[in-house]
């Protein structure tokens, strides 16, 4: 392993200061899977089907039939980032994800600085998913929200310790159930059409009295922080780099391949669901399992809604098997006082950072008792300016050393990060301003830990470590 600073941290630094020995248990994780598993595990991630039937619904509430559009101009805008993430994961195949491409590229406090969003990204985002849970396990049992997002955080915890081949088929296995789901959606949706294509862009939502509000521009615009969160699963295949097998390769097929199904499988079922819909006020109340039982009947509605608790359970898994690896990469690249490094770097019978594990999955069963819409804002506001710091990081892969690396390289390049750059900036601007102030709060309290903490301690803290056990070229 190397340690990848910046060249002015390198250079402030004595050449002769080793590094603290790293823990031969805990140096690298196991290289298991090819690209079939990391796509599973990386779609399970993004996990379309509980997206759809859990996120989705809230923004039919306030964009109504313009939903589908947002999600589409989203999922454009994640080309670009994946792009990015696909040229800088294969010149950095690390389990930290984010912050190790920031750090190496743009330097470590960028870096520290994207953990950080990352952090509040990967303890938010599971147990958002995990409360759905009960929702659709209503038509058999009945369960408070919190209550089931906690249970469901809990089993996702325990099967996390598990070796990540056998996840893999577990999710894999998930994965096609919600994938049948949000097929029987579109099909149905498509059949009872009572609207046609127009509609999509006609700019409405279900007003007060039954009438129709109209959505402006700006609303579009705001709901693009949560149109990126919708499809962000796909970065997991960053994560994972360094348990793929030929990841200068295979890290570019995953996140490409992945983005490009999971907007299919979830932009489809949007579209049939607002042709479908019986009436405005039935659309922007987003109840998606009640139209799915007026389309059919209660059976059918039974099935999706257990399909979707499925899913819902196998996003958690997944999520707790990535969120457990960024923890293990900070504690390998010293982020912490030692005790803490020691516990997040321990690895299990199983291959699995365990400790690191259980630190993800049971705050994330707490964070299942806090508002609803606060999770929501803040993850929006920390996926757009995580995705707008790698799309920095992204132009500065060209130089030095990086320029003539082997790795797979984004079509026009530098126009696509610079437009990136300017969209998410303006995207940023429109989110709501407490959303905005606690975010930059914590971001706030993570620069002073690097200024009295790490920074102090270069030589010994925050030392972003690549593997170096991948030789092949990338492909063309």
């Amino acid at each position: 392993m190397t340690d990848t600073l910046r060249p002015a941290d390198t250079a402030a630094a004595p050449p002769d200061v080793p590094a603290p020995a790293v823990p031969p248990e805990s140096r690298t994780l196991k290289r298991s899977i090819g690209v079939v598993g990391g796509t599973l595990l990386t779609l399970s991630c993004v996990t379309p089907a509980s997206t759809l039937f859990v996120v989705v619904p809230d923004l039919f509430g306030s964009l109504g039939t313009v939903t589908a559009l947002t999600i589409a101009i989203g999922s454009l805008l994640c080309v670009a980032v994946a792009f990015c993430y696909s040229e800088l994961g294969t010149l950095v195949p690390s389990a930290g994800g984010e912050y190790a491409m920031v750090s190496t590229m743009a330097g470590r406090l960028a870096g520290w600085l994207v953990f950080v969003l990352s952090l509040l990204v990967v303890m938010i985002v599971p147990p958002v998913i995990a409360m759905g849970t009960a929702d659709y396990l209503e038509p058999v049992l009945h369960f408070d929200p919190s209550l089931a997002g906690a249970g469901v955080m809990l089993l996702a915890t325990l099967a996390g310790l598990l070796d990540l081949r056998a996840n893999a088929w577990i999710t894999g296995v998930f994965l096609v159930l919600e994938v049948i789901a949000a097929a029987v959606v579109a099909v149905l949706g498509f059949a009872h059409a009572e609207r046609g294509p127009g509609s999509l862009v006609s700019m409405e939502v279900g007003g007060a009295g039954g009438g129709a509000d109209p959505v402006t521009a700006m609303l579009v615009v705001s709901g693009l922080a949560i149109a990126l969160f919708i499809t962000q699963g796909f970065s997991t295949a960053v994560y994972l780099s360094e348990e793929l097998e030929n990841p200068r390769r295979n890290v570019a097929r995953t996140v490409l391949a992945t983005l490009a199904i999971s907007t299919v499988i979830i932009l489809v079922p949007v579209v049939a669901i607002t042709f479908g819909a019986s009436d405005l006020g039935e659309l922007t109340g987003g109840d998606i399992g009640a139209m799915v039982a007026a389309w059919s009947n209660s059976a059918v509605g039974t099935f999706v809604s257990l399909c979707v608790a499925l899913a819902i359970v196998n996003a958690g898994i997944v999520m707790v098997i990535q969120n457990s690896r960024v923890l293990f990469a900070s504690a390998r690249d010293k982020a912490w006082p030692d005790p803490v490094n020691g516990l997040f770097g321990r690895l299990g019978r199983f291959g699995s950072p365990w400790v690191a594990t259980l630190a993800v999955g049971v705050p994330g069963a707490a964070l299942c008792y806090v508002n609803l819409d606060t999770l929501y804002g803040v993850t929006g506001v920390s996926v757009t300016a995580m995705y707008l710091l790698v799309a920095v990081a992204s132009l500065l892969s060209r130089r030095g050393a990086h320029r003539h690396a082997h790795a797979w390289r984004m079509p026009l390049w530098p126009v696509v990060p610079v437009l990136l750059i300017a969209v998410l900036a303006y995207v940023l601007t429109q989110q709501e301003a407490s959303h905005l102030l606690l975010t930059g709060s914590i971001a706030a309290v993570a620069t002073l830990y690097w200024a009295l903490y790490l920074r102090p301690r270069r030589d010994t803290r925050w030392l972003v470590t690549v593997p170096q056990d991948v030789r092949e070229p990338a492909g063309p």
